[in-house]
């Protein structure tokens, strides 16, 4: 059964679609961009804030289902310009420090809002 998740610990959704959905034991959590939780307006001007935004908006996510970034096997993160990917990929190092899921990152032509990163998570429910 698929079960919807809501939580107002991270982000609402900004289109038609859930936070998060669990099924079968897995949490694959949409897409998430640098939105403040409470104003849902962007936040951070630089690729490196806005992956610490998102990795925030995640961890608060995840805390909702009883989760953490230990639970994390597969991530990807989506940049509008690779030229982002070192600055992303030490903000990124350091909320993933001895954990370290398979990741794919790519540079894609635009994303929801004009924002430069976005980053979807698939987590292990306990």
């Amino acid at each position: 059964m698929i079960q919807q998740i809501s939580t107002n610990k991270a982000p609402a959704a900004v289109g038609p679609y859930s936070q998060a959905v669990t099924v079968d034991g897995f949490a694959f959590l949409s897409g998430m961009l640098p939105l403040d939780i409470e104003s849902g307006e962007m936040v951070g001007e630089t690729a490196a804030e806005q992956t610490e935004q998102i990795l925030n908006n995640i961890k608060g996510l995840l805390s909702d289902l009883s989760l953490g970034l230990e639970d994390v096997f597969k991530t990807t993160i989506f940049l509008d310009s690779i030229d982002s990917f070192q600055s992303v990929n030490e903000v990124y190092g350091s909320y993933f420090t001895a954990h370290k899921p398979a990741r794919s990152c790519v540079e894609v032509s635009a994303i929801p809002k004009g924002a430069l990163v976005e980053i979807e998570v698939i987590a292990k429910l306990k």
